[in-house]
């Protein structure tokens, strides 16, 4: 019997790597996407291969594009300085349309596989004020997919599955550790260094670090010394 095939978008970070080890349970044979989107560093690039080679995905695929021609937060210009306070309301590190963008090309991607399941490891409780990690967000998107493409006016519905979507980061990393994640060889760090190594600072590292700690699970984050 053929095992059913998804896309899952992935990052390298500890989201996208549960996500990855959730669908694999779940057994679909997973086609991995990452992007060269023009991000401040390549370290997650990197952990995005490593996690998907270590967990056996089908086929990895990193797209390039230049989302720092657009500019307008913090991960891709430099000129914008990461933040290591908490902020109100939606901080710079949010990108301007990147999860539009990246669900199209992995839309694109699973009609071509046939795949019927897209996973992305959105997430509405530490969502960082991220707009487009919403469940509204992502129902309209699939609603608007499903108008699409060809595939789907010819019967074959995609779905967009956000099994992270109500979890806290310690209901995740529980999740991540019981499905057997390692997660040393994840990098969720906006400015780690080229080793992947994370600053502690940042509000991603913050909200990594908190998840380990109100999971009850050691820390298994590499950081700078």
């Amino acid at each position: 019997m053929t095992a059913k095939k998804a896309v899952i978008l992935v990052s390298g970070g500890l989201d996208s790597t549960t996500v990855l080890a959730i669908a694999k349970s779940q057994g679909y044979e997973c086609y991995t996407l990452s992007f060269d989107y023009g991000q401040r560093h390549r370290a997650e690039l990197d952990a995005a291969e490593r996690t998907s080679r270590l967990m056996g995905a089908a086929e990895h695929k990193v797209v390039s594009l230049d989302l720092g021609t657009i500019g307008g937060s913090a991960l891709t210009d430099t000129s914008i300085d990461v933040p290591e306070d908490e902020s109100e309301g939606i901080p710079v590190t949010y990108v301007p349309a990147r999860n539009t963008v990246f669900l199209s090309i992995a839309l694109g991607w699973a009609e071509v596989l046939g795949a019927q399941d897209i996973f992305i490891g959105v997430n509405a409780v530490d969502y960082s004020g991220y707009p487009d990690c919403r469940g509204e967000y992502i129902q309209a998107f699939e609603q608007m997919a499903n108008l699409a493409t060809k595939a789907a006016v010819e019967g074959q519905q995609v779905r967009i599955q956000t099994p992270l979507l109500e979890l806290t980061k310690a209901e995740i990393i529980q999740q991540g550790t019981e499905l057997g994640v390692d997660y040393r060889t994840t990098v969720s760090c906006y400015q780690a260094d080229e080793r992947g190594h994370a600053c502690a600072v940042c509000d991603s590292c913050r909200l990594r670090r908190q998840g380990f700690e109100d999971a009850g699970v050691e820390d298994a984050t590499l950081y700078q010394a």
